[in-house]
């Protein structure tokens, strides 16, 4: 009989600041931690964005770390997806963003 593996739960939080040359990672985890960073974001009104394979790639980072040049256009269009629910939000609601 196969046993099934149960998949785990993992979470990266980026953060970005134009005055810098990439996006950061200020938490990951797993599991728990996982869970709650995105119990956070939830919190906080942060856009979740769900990718397995980046989360793997960025995992591998140290926290605070920028992100390596080799994620940049995949991360750039999660920052371009979020711009845009951002403006859209902004309309709905009376705010504009720039």
């Amino acid at each position: 009989m196969k046993k099934e593996k149960k998949a785990q739960n993992k979470a990266v939080a980026l953060s970005y600041n134009k005055e810098e040359i990439a996006p950061r990672v200020i938490a990951k985890g797993e599991n728990i931690v996982a869970e709650k960073i995105i119990e956070k974001a939830i919190e906080e009104d942060i856009i979740i964005y769900q990718d397995e394979n980046l989360v793997e790639s960025l995992m591998g980072l140290e926290l605070n770390e920028m992100i390596p040049e080799e994620l940049y256009d995949a991360v750039a269009e999660i920052i371009f997806y979020i711009y845009n629910l951002d403006t859209e939000r902004g309309k709905m609601y009376g705010k504009q963003y720039r």
